[in-house]
């Protein structure tokens, strides 16, 4: 394992990251001004290199630990590789462990299909599809290829492992077809996971947008004593646009995050759906090629598709949203494809401001393209985001 030292930088000057204000009227008010987040966080603390020894490189998935037990410590961050050492997309098969003071960084594990407790049709190419349940059980999502990353060679599967790093199941079938990346609700003995798919019609497409990409649901009972049991899979979004791309591989409905207790500022939630109408949870979904933010009404119970939702943002200073995550006061943050940029986005639906966290000069695009995928939000350390561009874990903060 390599050594890996701590750097800070402070945003501003070449890196123009100081807060920017949005167009007027874009701001926002009262108790909800106060609840934005980037604002005070001006410094990038770089904590770590994400190449693991078998040279892994392309880091996409975050997940902060929440609890200790095994191999996990509490407040550490977790991080999937996409790229193998030859830097092909689709073939990286480690998930790191970063300290949040970025006092070191370990191996959690490195993933094999013949040692997979299961099947995952294709392979293993780790996504940014990963969480960390309270129980200490890990779900990472895989969409695999082969011939250095160009061909895809199956639909791929969700891989659980224990809190040693040690592959127990997978989940797969036909609804999971290219998970993408992934949220996680918890209550109780039961967990329901939010996972975006972007292989359905894509790669017979060749290239050409095909509106078929899904959000599925699935139901878990989860335990510290037994791997956790699927109970049920169900589409509750679909026609995302989507295709395949020599850059990115493929392009899709991507991050997802979660909201609970959305009746007061979400505005008024659709009709669609025979779902609980006394559901007031809220999914929100980063519309990579729609470039938007959409709003998927009654997350945790609805039982059939809400199509795409409903849109909560789009355009402005959005441009192709990869990661997001949504901060306890309800405000969304998302990171851009295509520029280096983070946008957080109000309960209503304004842009309120925006940080720029990478501007890495790349030829033929806008500083900063391709290098953000993956974030987590602590509220008392700040923005937990990878780069690509460094293959390293970074924190925005005070």
């Amino acid at each position: 394992m390599n050594v890996f030292t701590k750097q800070t930088r402070t945003l501003g000057g070449a890196l123009a990251a100081l807060l920017i204000l949005l167009p007027a009227g874009t701001m926002l008010a009262g108790d909800a001004e106060a609840q934005a987040v980037l604002p005070p966080l001006k410094t990038i603390t770089t904590l770590g290199s994400t190449v693991p020894a078998n040279g892994d490189v392309n880091p996409y998935g975050v997940a902060q630990i929440k609890r200790t037990i095994g191999n996990l410590r509490a407040g550490h961050i977790l991080v999937s590789n996409f790229n193998n050492a030859g830097n092909f997309q689709g073939e990286g098969s480690t998930i790191v462990d970063v300290a949040p003071d970025g006092s070191g960084v370990s191996l959690f594990a490195t993933l094999k299909p013949a040692t997979l407790k299961g099947s995952c049709p294709g392979g293993v190419g780790l996504t940014t599809a990963l969480v960390v349940l309270r129980e200490g059980w890990v779900i990472v999502g895989s969409l695999p290829t082969s011939t250095q990353g160009t061909v895809f060679t199956g639909s791929g599967c969700l891989i659980v492992l224990d809190s040693l790093g040690n592959p127990v199941e997978t989940f797969y079938g036909s609804l999971i077809n290219g998970p993408w990346d992934m949220t996680a609700f918890e209550s109780n003995h039961e967990a329901k996971l939010f996972v975006t798919n972007v292989l359905n019609g894509t790669v017979a497409a060749g290239g050409a947008v095909v509106h078929a990409g899904t959000v599925t649901r699935l139901n878990l009972t989860v335990s510290a004593t037994a791997k956790p049991v699927l109970e049920s899979i169900t589409v509750i979004g679909s026609g995302f646009p989507q295709r395949t791309d020599p850059a990115a591989l493929v392009i899709g409905p991507t991050g997802v995050g979660l909201r609970v207790g959305c009746d007061d500022d979400c505005g008024d939630q659709d009709d669609q759906g025979d779902g609980d109408h006394g559901d007031s949870s809220v999914l929100y979904v980063a519309d990579t090629l729609g470039n938007r933010v959409t709003m998927i009404d009654r997350a945790l119970s609805r039982t059939s598709s809400g199509g795409t939702g409903r849109t909560l943002s789009s355009g402005g200073s959005l441009n192709g949203p990869l990661g997001l995550v949504v901060t306890p006061g309800g405000h969304v943050l998302t990171v851009n494809s295509a520029d280096g940029f983070i946008t957080e986005i109000s309960p209503q639906g304004m842009q309120v401001a925006k940080k720029q966290l990478d501007n890495t000069p790349v030829p033929g695009s806008l500083p900063g393209a391709g290098t953000l995928f993956g974030l987590a939000f602590d509220p008392t350390a700040g923005v937990y985001f990878v780069d690509d561009g460094s293959n390293t874990l970074n924190l925005l903060h005070r």
